[in-house]
């Protein structure tokens, strides 16, 4: 079996390798997978870890009759062409060599070592999605100039779009291909939200673990059930016409933030406490609350708008 560098399209010699040999470039936009894509098995694996030595090596450790390995096989088919020869990818069937897999300590498939200069640099087990593979690939190669959205990226601008048939489609495959991985699930629900399926949504969150159900980003899909059932409709927010009183000021703020205008629904609340605190038994100021709840302690807004409020309160 001849081993290509896909640099240059020549077999792999030991003075091909260079300082900044793995850096993608324009020459490498025409890598086919066979260049890059190496099946495993006891008679090339040795000439496969000598040529980490030039390039570095992704070892992807499967079983055919597991669902997970198929699943990350084919995310990491995909980046290794994308990828475009910045390392290799050597599949090993631990089924068919498990010698091989034991001497390298696969205890669970699949699992994935990244191996150069012949050692282990690193590895994860597991299918971890495309998004966090891409992640953990970045830490050692420079990204693709210009690679493709993920699949959760092509989901959040659908539903920036307000497509939400094409983002909870897109959700319901990553859910398939990754049960475990709830993140998905909890997306899933924020599309239902979207949709006005409030109580399906709730019922996706209640079968989360506990852990998961209890955790920040489930606890601000629920809050966002709650501003959705307690916001009036575009249409009732429009009968208000030109009124500037507390209730017509805080049911916009509500709707604004019931539609995912976050930003706008915090100044439209944070104005409101400035202009009548006891608005509803301090209505403004508690339904502030649950938005940073909902956004997250981390995100840009909520920190914003805590400093705000805390210069408000103080």
């Amino acid at each position: 079996m001849q081993i290509i560098d896909p640099r240059s399209g020549k077999p792999l010699t030991a003075d091909t390798g260079s300082a900044d040999a793995t850096a993608p470039n324009a020459e490498q936009a025409a890598v086919r997978p066979e260049d890059v894509i190496i099946e495993l098995n006891a008679g090339n694996i040795q000439q496969v870890l000598e040529a980490s030595m030039q390039v570095p090596v992704l070892m992807g450790c499967y079983s055919p009759s597991n669902a997970s390995s198929s699943t990350l096989l084919a995310v990491l088919d995909k980046l290794v062409v994308e990828y475009a020869g910045a390392f290799l990818l050597g599949k090993l069937d631990i089924e068919a060599n498990p010698e091989i897999g034991g001497q390298l300590g696969v205890r669970a498939v699949p699992d994935v070592k990244l191996i150069s200069q012949g050692g282990l640099v690193d590895g994860f087990q597991g299918a971890l999605p495309e998004k966090e593979v891409r992640e953990w690939l970045n830490r050692y190669f420079p990204a693709p100039g210009e690679a493709p959205p993920t699949p959760e990226e092509q989901a959040e601008e659908a539903l920036k779009a307000g497509d939400t048939a094409a983002a909870r489609e897109i959700y319901q495959t990553l859910m398939g291909q990754y049960p475990e991985h709830y993140a998905y699930q909890v997306a899933f629900a924020r599309v239902l939200v979207a949709e006005g399926r409030g109580s399906e949504a709730r019922e996706v969150l209640d079968n989360l673990p506990p852990e998961e159900r209890d955790a920040a980003p489930a606890r601000g899909v629920r809050a966002s059930i709650e501003f959705s059932e307690q916001a009036l409709s575009a249409e009732e927010i429009a009968a208000l016409g030109d009124r500037t009183d507390s209730e017509a000021q805080y049911q916009r703020a509500l709707r604004q933030v019931a539609d995912g205008h976050y930003d706008e629904g915090l100044e439209a609340l944070l104005a409101l406490m400035k202009q009548d605190r006891a608005y509803n038994d301090d209505a403004a100021r508690k339904t502030l609350l649950q938005v940073f709840d909902a956004l997250g302690a981390d995100h840009p807004l909520t920190v914003a708008y805590r400093r705000k409020l805390f210069a408000m309160l103080y």
